[in-house]
């Protein structure tokens, strides 16, 4: 476990709403740094609205967003966002890019890094992905597994401190999805802090310093992998469990 320092992350009492939907139900959440916390819960709980709230894509209706000492309502919550990195379900690449063009766009054209400096860095994240073969190809030409590669290392040119991932496994091949977990767990407890929405609960109980359970827009347990999966108290986390391990 991370030692306990001051958190990076502070969700307290947080709603959302969607017309007469409450996507979100008085949510209090912390992350510290290096932290890995994966949100488990049935499809439609509030993981993903969750996330947008977090990096900013959705604005909180009622409570309070800190990311990085910084409210999500105060000026200076876009210099944060850029600090704040996240992978969708969809990959989300340009089609008439390369690769190492995907990548090193909006570091160069966005932050206006000197192009070969980038260039270089990018290379070096895609071979740490081991994708650096694949830096000249369009994204229609890789597989499923290697474009969501791309998109963590699109993500990671950025020099984020926090890492959000929306179920980045879920439209992928089942036989495409190790590669992209064995990504996902090479940047754990490397200091980016990692908060990761997702239905692959080996993954969950492997990776995670924290499991977060999501129920109805509700967090119904927030604990170390263990006590969620071997021990929980609450009756709604063994039942979900129970349903999605049988056959696991």
């Amino acid at each position: 476990m991370t030692q306990k320092s001051a958190p990076v992350i502070s969700v307290r009492e947080v709603s959302k709403w969607f017309g007469s939907f409450k996507a979100l139900d008085q949510i209090s959440f912390q992350a510290i740094k290096g932290e890995v916390i994966t949100l488990i819960g049935p499809s439609g709980s509030g993981k993903s609205t969750f996330l947008k709230v977090l990096n900013g894509l959705e604005k909180a209706d009622d409570g309070e967003v800190k990311v990085l000492d910084v409210s999500s309502r105060a000026m200076e919550f876009g210099q944060v966002r850029r600090k704040i990195g996240t992978v969708f379900q969809q990959f989300n690449l340009f089609p008439h890019l390369n690769v190492l063009e995907n990548v090193a766009l909006a570091p160069v054209h966005v932050l206006k890094r000197e192009r070969a400096q980038t260039y270089d860095k990018a290379r070096a994240l895609l071979g740490k992905m081991g994708i650096l073969d694949q830096q000249r190809k369009l994204p229609t030409e890789l597989s499923g597994g290697q474009q969501q590669r791309v998109a963590i290392v699109r993500a990671l040119m950025l020099d984020p401190e926090i890492l959000l991932f929306d179920e980045p496994t879920s439209s992928l091949d089942p036989e495409r999805v190790a590669e992209v977990l064995d990504a996902i767990e090479s940047l754990a407890h490397t200091g980016i802090t990692l908060v990761i929405a997702t239905h692959e609960m080996g993954f969950a109980r492997k990776i995670s310093d924290r499991v977060t359970f999501f129920d109805h827009g509700s967090i119904l347990a927030d604990d170390r992998p263990e006590v969620i999966f071997d021990g929980s108290s609450h009756p709604r986390v063994r039942e979900f469990l129970s349903k999605v391990l049988a056959y696991g």
